[in-house]
């Protein structure tokens, strides 16, 4: 009877594995009640590692070629089922295969904005986004620390934890390094390498091998970015009066257009050219120290009465100005002279 149940056993003469590009990234050998062939071959393609697990230690480790499996090839496994002279018979063992292939284009992001603490603005909140690349490099400290003695192990399951350990890795880089988010949107392949520096080492936890990381994007949600453009705004105006003299600037032609603005007023839209000038000095006026609050408003030039009546006098013969506008619009620049 024993002899029949040896005669009915199957026997594994050739262990392998055809990778389907569906990202798998380890693969368990199915064995069932079968035992592997003393000698049987043991095939080991480009960008894969086969380790052989005894009784759920992790035994031999192979990288890419072909093997005859014996006591020889074997060394680790050997030791563990104690064989002390060359076995001659089937021995059972579990082997998995995993690919060690470039897995591409993975992408990287903050679901939701993060928030950090800005020298120059403060306490922000902001996103980031990118691809990287990884591969497995140590298929002993996978099989250990993430895919165990499952049947097979995709890289969709891996996406999410190397994911949000990269948003923490990022937000501890933002709070070690000290950098402005402006310096760090302006130099996104520094902050990519910066990052990938401190990425490595957590990749290496899981046995896999971090090769590139690219940052896309660095950015603030909408309601900041209008508090940054703002900011930089009235960095570029550099103070208060400037800024204001600016912004009525930039009223003028608005007003003129409209009923009840400069044309409500009786100047009409001509006459913006003289009233920008006064305006302008009317604003200068308003902004001194009010210690000179009371000094006498300064009198325009001659060249400026001249050169202001000059254009106003080309919009009355384009119709745009009318002579009587025009005489007291010239009217009130000759007092200027006094």
């Amino acid at each position: 009877m024993a002899l029949m149940d040896f005669i009915k056993k199957q026997f594994i003469d050739v262990l392998q594995w055809t990778e389907d590009g569906d990202g798998t990234l380890a693969w368990r050998f199915p064995m069932q009640d079968m035992e592997i062939q003393n000698g049987a071959s043991l095939t080991v393609r480009d960008s894969q590692l086969a380790v052989f697990v005894n009784e759920g230690v992790v035994a031999d480790v192979f990288g890419p070629g072909r093997y005859t499996l014996t006591t020889q090839t074997l060394p680790l496994l050997t030791n563990l089922k104690n064989w002390d002279k060359l076995f001659d018979s089937p021995f059972k063992s579990d082997v998995y295969f995993f690919s060690t292939r470039h897995q591409l284009d993975q992408k990287w992001g903050t679901p939701n904005p993060i928030t950090i603490r800005d020298k120059e603005f403060g306490i922000i909140r902001m996103r980031a986004f990118g691809i990287y690349s990884y591969h497995l490099s140590d298929a002993k400290t996978f099989y250990q620390k993430i895919s165990g003695s499952r049947e097979s192990y995709g890289r969709e399951e891996l996406e999410g934890q190397l994911r949000n350990t990269m948003v923490a890795g990022m937000t501890d880089l933002f709070g070690e390094s000290g950098v402005s988010f402006i310096d760090m949107a302006g130099n996104q392949d520094e902050f990519g390498q910066a990052m990938m520096f401190k990425m490595k080492p957590m990749f290496a936890e899981y046995g896999l091998t971090l090769d590139t990381l690219v940052v896309q994007n660095v950015s603030l949600p909408e309601e900041l970015q209008k508090v940054l453009d703002q900011k930089i705004s009235m960095n570029m105006v550099g103070d208060m009066q400037r800024y204001t003299q600016y912004q009525v600037a930039n009223s003028i032609p608005d007003a003129a257009k409209n009923e009840g603005g400069l044309a409500g007023m009786g100047v009409g839209l001509g006459a913006g050219v003289g009233f920008g000038q006064i305006m302008g000095q009317a604003m200068t006026q308003a902004m001194q120290p009010a210690a000179s609050a009371a000094a006498p408003v300064a009198s325009i030039s001659a060249d400026e009465v001249v050169t202001t009546l000059e254009k106003l006098h080309g919009l009355v013969g384009k119709g745009i100005l009318s002579q009587a506008e025009f005489d007291a619009k010239k009217a009130e620049l000759l007092k200027k002279l006094t």
